[in-house]
């Protein structure tokens, strides 16, 4: 009935607690720490290292070996931040979350890594104006409500000639019958289910130039529901360690609804480049 709840609200702390519940279930299932769908390529052999190319990709996006100093939105376990910071060592990256239970978890390696950890909300970061070349929000920003706050956010932070990054599930395209479609994916999509042209118009509103639209639901979606499909067995045993049954079964149908969704295009995930 929880689950139901934060679902349904999806109100800052609803979605806190959705990560607590889930989040070792996202772990079990991919033997890491990332929180992301991933990027699959032909030759991906499981989600960790699906989720390991989607990092690479926003990485690359962001011209990281270009940057200063980094704020990752929405930074989960910093699982990306600590890849980041391996590839570029002379950044500076500071990790934004509101969830102190995955900033305390990320704490046990942000020493080592030299990452800043800051507890605080999307949509009023505490950080002064024009303080940062580049700001990334990989698969969180679809949780920001409103997102207009964060993109607002994101302008006023970004310095001049300074780049923007975000990979956000979305809906294809805007209906009120879309978010019937996607049925029981919704409980394990738990987000704003934003589409992508109030995205694009959000941006542009605020004076954000949109230089790069990456469209690769094809390579997110549909080969991480088979796999879970093909691997639900293993999977599965391993899930009922730590979880009631009915979780399972809950995530399983949602991978088949994903399938179902991508397929017929009702969803895609976009990374979006913007300069400011």
């Amino acid at each position: 009935m929880d689950v139901i709840l934060w679902t349904l609200r999806r109100g800052e702390g609803d979605i806190v607690n959705m990560y607590n519940y889930l989040s070792e279930l996202m772990q079990i299932s991919t033997g890491r720490n990332f929180l992301n769908f991933g990027y699959w390529y032909n030759t991906t052999k499981s989600p960790a290292d699906a989720q390991t190319n989607l990092c690479n990709l926003v990485g690359d996006m962001a011209e990281l070996e270009k940057a200063g100093h980094v704020l990752d939105v929405g930074s989960g376990f910093s699982e990306p931040a600590f890849l980041w910071k391996k590839a570029h060592p002379n950044i500076t990256i500071t990790c934004l979350n509101i969830n102190p239970n995955q900033l305390k978890f990320a704490n046990t390696q942000a020493n080592i890594f030299e990452i800043n950890l800051i507890n605080a909300t999307a949509a009023k970061i505490p950080m002064s104006d024009e303080s940062y070349d580049r700001i990334i929000a990989l698969e969180s920003a679809q949780h920001f409500r409103p997102i207009k706050d964060f993109i607002l956010e994101t302008r006023r932070i970004l310095k001049k000639g300074g780049t923007a990054v975000f990979a956000i599930p979305v809906l294809s395209k805007p209906s009120k019958f879309s978010i019937w479609k996607i049925g029981i994916l919704k409980l394990t999509w738990s987000s704003e289910h934003y589409d992508m042209d109030t995205i694009k118009k959000i941006i542009q509103g605020i004076g954000l130039n949109i230089t790069e639209i990456k469209l690769v639901g094809s390579n997110v979606y549909l080969p991480l529901a088979e796999y879970y499909i093909q691997n639900r067995h293993l999977l599965r045993s391993e899930i009922l360690k730590k979880y009631p049954s009915y979780v399972e079964t809950i995530l399983f149908k949602s991978m088949l609804k994903m399938k179902q969704a991508a397929a017929d295009h009702t969803i895609e995930y976009v990374l979006i480049k913007c300069t400011k």
